[in-house]
């Protein structure tokens, strides 16, 4: 089969009345020009969202099928890949503030298939961070005014892969049943004892896993993407590049056979938990497991974040605001002044409730 030439692709819209370029309006289904306010609806499409054989896409690439080519700068910092903004020579990355002097380059990778689109809009994500930044205890006190009054929020699409699998898990095992007896204390007494008897178990479990979600990125910290969720993922649409229009979109760094195996991970646990209960008893040992995936299915998405990077004494930190339904996550400094005073105060009140404790026998 010929190799197939990635299709170079550019997520800008030209307003139809002035020229200027049309943005996404979060929570609407239309492209606004943000000079002379022309809408432009983003067509309505025919496309499913389909969950594509993973064997068979991962074959595919071998070739070069299916694949695009898009514009991106690259930050030195973090290693952040996203689409470059043509109107810039130089940026601040949105993923930890250090600045990019824009180079050309262009990067290959699967098309997204669905999306999200934006629903919180900017200012009410602007207004959500400043509320969590305000409830940060023991943050330094600068930190918390700059993040007030400098509130820099870069939207951005984060990709991402679901992975649908069924499971098929041989174990090997011991379940453990109590019993209890009747032990001499001596001197005619006696107290009774649980105890419990182990006999070996082997078996077969099945499970259906859909929409595994897993983050295809590494320029965000996975367990703050993770109380994002969750993401109303049955929402999503056919993807069209109209909804990119005034935000930027991330390739991915994690590719389709090195997210299955995160995916994997995610799917030990409810595996060794249908194992346990098909061992049953009152008590479960697994010892050994081996899974056999059939049907696998995967979907490449793009999830809605808005996103805040700050340096603070030469360390990034970075909010995210999950733009459809406003959870607000992130890393902060701490004050390790105020810890102390506040650790001091508490010693104090200890030390001042004893006193008073003392007079009072």
């Amino acid at each position: 089969m010929p190799e197939t030439t990635p299709e170079l692709v550019h997520h800008q819209f030209p307003c139809g009345q002035c020229g200027a370029t049309l943005e996404f309006q979060p929570g609407s289904g239309v492209l606004v020009c943000q000079h002379c306010g022309f809408e432009n609806p983003v067509p309505d499409s025919d496309d499913e969202i389909e969950e594509l054989d993973f064997h068979e896409r991962l074959a595919s690439l071998e070739v070069g099928e299916d694949v695009e080519e898009v514009l991106t700068a690259t930050c030195d910092s973090c290693g952040a890949a996203f689409e470059r903004d043509m109107t810039l020579a130089s940026e601040a990355c949105p993923f930890c503030d250090n600045t990019i002097v824009a180079a050309g380059g262009s990067h290959k990778q699967i098309k997204p298939r669905s999306l999200l689109p934006f629903r919180v809009e900017r200012e009410g994500a602007r207004k959500l961070f400043r509320e969590w930044v305000g409830k940060l205890w023991f943050a330094p006190n600068d930190f918390k005014q700059r993040a007030r009054l400098d509130t820099t929020l870069s939207g951005m699409y984060v990709p991402h892969w679901t992975y649908d699998a069924a499971a098929t898990t041989e174990y090997s095992g011991q379940r453990g049943t109590y019993y209890y007896v009747t032990v001499s204390t001596g001197k005619g007494g006696s107290t009774t004892q649980r105890r419990t008897a182990w006999s070996p178990v082997r078996g077969v479990v099945n499970n259906a896993f859909d929409d595994i979600l897993v983050l295809a990125s590494h320029s965000l910290p996975t367990k703050y993407m993770e109380k994002l969720e969750p993401w109303d993922l049955p929402e999503l649409v056919p993807f069209q590049s109209q909804y990119l229009g005034g935000f930027r979109a991330e390739s991915y760094q994690i590719g389709l056979e090195e997210g299955f195996t995160d995916a994997r991970k995610k799917m030990d646990g409810p595996i060794r938990n249908t194992i346990r209960g098909d061992i049953g008893g009152n008590e479960q040992m697994i010892q050994s497991m081996h899974t056999e995936f059939g049907t696998i299915t995967f979907k490449h998405i793009l999830l809605p974040v808005w996103i805040s990077a700050y340096r603070f004494k030469n360390q990034p930190y970075r909010f995210l605001v999950n733009a459809r339904t406003g959870e607000v996550q992130g890393e902060r400094p701490w004050s390790w002044i105020k810890i102390a005073l506040a650790a001091a105060g508490v010693v104090a009140t200890l030390a001042s409730a004893a006193a008073a404790f003392m007079l009072t026998r």
